[in-house]
């Protein structure tokens, strides 16, 4: 592939950028090098406002928001320094879900069943699974991050790798408080501004989260009614079948092509699946008298292997991770093994 080196004063002229890109970091109390933008912070909140301005955003709500509002030194450093995932599965596994979580999952769905029970009707969710995703996005809301949404997404939209995206996430935050949702001090979340008992960006939150309370505000931070109507409402928007579960693991006779078959892209029947051999962990057969379409997944370099219906894809909407989503339906299963 051939290299276009780009013209020296086009050269001159970034380094130029960049030094005053330094200067307001600097104003900003962020180190010089920590930011990839050229235009120095204070200008590029002014255009940004007058962007939410142009959008319909209340002067109240951008002054509350943006009040004190400065790039995170510690987002950036977690953004540019994620460690390599290198976990095994098995281990990720055996962290995700543990006996712990297992048993205050039982708990917490017994005790919330009611409210569960109501969420499942209303979006054609199991509730096993609505409890499964809020214990793995913050420990049933004991971990939903302590970050100043708005600050985090500024520092992140600020930032040169993914402003766009992020400065679209912070504008729909803006919208968020707007609305009334929430007020600008007590929206807080990840680093990376996914936010609430649910871990919604915001963009999630304006496209699935509910008012399951009837409050008049949706609110994934506090109300477990709108929590659990929010994460019902997702993954029954996103194709959930209600009398489907998410997969089963199975075992792989000896020289399946795993290279070749054992991915989303391929999709067979049970009865197809178990005439190459594939069989339940027990060695048992696989329950083809509903004849269900599924693929093979192997979520690491082990041998665990798993049977993936069109739940599990609608998982994967929420978290592209076959890791992620292999431990949901893990988790989901283990806690109706208590029920």
């Amino acid at each position: 592939m051939s290299i276009i080196l780009p013209d020296l004063q086009q050269t001159i002229s970034r380094r130029a950028a960049l030094r005053l890109a330094a200067a307001g970091a600097l104003v900003a109390g962020v180190a010089p090098d920590a930011l990839a933008n050229a235009q120095p912070f204070p200008d590029w909140l002014k255009d940004l406002r007058r962007e939410a301005e142009s959008k319909g955003i209340s002067q109240k709500t951008l002054g509350a928001a943006f009040q004190g509002v400065q790039p995170i030194d510690r987002v950036l450093e977690l953004d540019r320094k994620q460690p390599e995932f290198t976990l095994t599965f098995r281990d990720y596994l055996t962290r995700v879900v543990n006996d712990a979580r297992v048993e205050k999952g039982r708990r917490l769905l017994d005790e919330h069943r009611a409210l569960l029970d109501q969420a499942s009707r209303k979006y054609g969710v199991q509730p096993r699974f609505i409890v499964a995703l809020w214990g793995i996005e913050s420990d049933f809301g004991r971990i939903t991050g302590g970050f100043p949404v708005i600050s985090a997404l500024a520092t992140l939209a600020y930032d040169g790798r993914r402003s766009a995206f992020f400065r679209q996430e912070l504008l729909n935050a803006l919208r968020i408080i707007d609305q009334g949702h929430i007020a600008a001090g007590s929206m807080t979340g990840s680093w990376a501004g996914a936010m609430g008992q649910s871990q919604f960006m915001p963009s999630s939150f304006i496209s699935f989260a509910v008012d399951f309370d009837g409050d008049g505000r949706r609110d994934i931070w506090t109300s477990l009614p709108d929590v659990f109507g929010s994460i019902a409402n997702y993954l029954g928007k996103s194709g959930w079948d209600i009398d489907l579960t998410w997969g089963r693991p199975v075992s792989l006779p000896p020289g399946f092509a795993a290279s070749e078959l054992a991915t989303l892209q391929v999709r067979k029947t049970l009865s197809e699946w178990q005439a190459l051999g594939v069989r339940k962990m027990d060695g048992g057969h696989l329950p083809t008298q509903r004849d269900l379409v599924a693929s093979i997944v192997k979520p690491g370099d082990g041998d665990e292997a798993f049977l993936a219906y069109d739940n599990y894809r609608v998982i994967m909407k929420w978290n592209r991770s076959l890791f992620f989503a292999t431990a949901v339906g893990t988790l989901s299963d283990r806690l109706a093994e208590g029920a």
